[in-house]
């Protein structure tokens, strides 16, 4: 399988399960909970996982690298999907999501949409880098039961 299909199919994974949680919170009245937004890291975890997994059976790749790039970029697409969700959100949905934010534990005051997305983009590519190493930990030993020859 090709590996721009690998990195979307796992971006949009990733992208689909934060965006359910976060509803999912809404309707149950936790949206206002940052703690929960912890759990964010188990998808990515899982998005990225499953992206590394896919690349070694599709494509009998177990280089350290290729994989610890791939899973690195599929967490930052996905990162770039949940942004853009958020700017959709907070523009034509519900422009009091600021305030939500501002009253959570771990912002500031005086927030605005730009400030927010840049903070989610570094807080976003930092963590994405981190999962994809600490996966990377599992993965950098494996090697194929059978593998190709060439």
């Amino acid at each position: 399988m090709n590996k721009i299909r690998i990195i979307t199919i796992n971006a949009l994974y990733i992208f689909l399960a934060i965006t359910g949680f976060f509803f999912l919170m809404k309707v149950l009245g936790l949206d206002n909970v940052s703690e929960l937004r912890l759990l964010n890291f188990l998808f990515v975890f899982w998005g990225i996982n499953r992206a590394i997994r896919m690349n070694i059976k599709e494509n009998k790749q177990v280089g350290y690298f290729r994989n610890f790039l791939l899973g690195a970029v599929t967490s930052v697409l996905a990162v770039g999907f949940t942004i853009l969700g958020l700017i959709l959100y907070v523009t034509f949905i519900e422009s009091a999501f600021i305030g939500v934010l501002e009253n959570s534990s771990f912002w500031g005051k005086n927030l605005s949409l730009p400030l927010v997305v840049f903070a989610f983009a570094i807080e976003g590519v930092a963590s994405s880098v981190i999962c994809a190493f600490i996966l990377m930990q599992y993965y950098k030993n494996y090697k194929l039961v059978n593998p190709v020859s060439v």
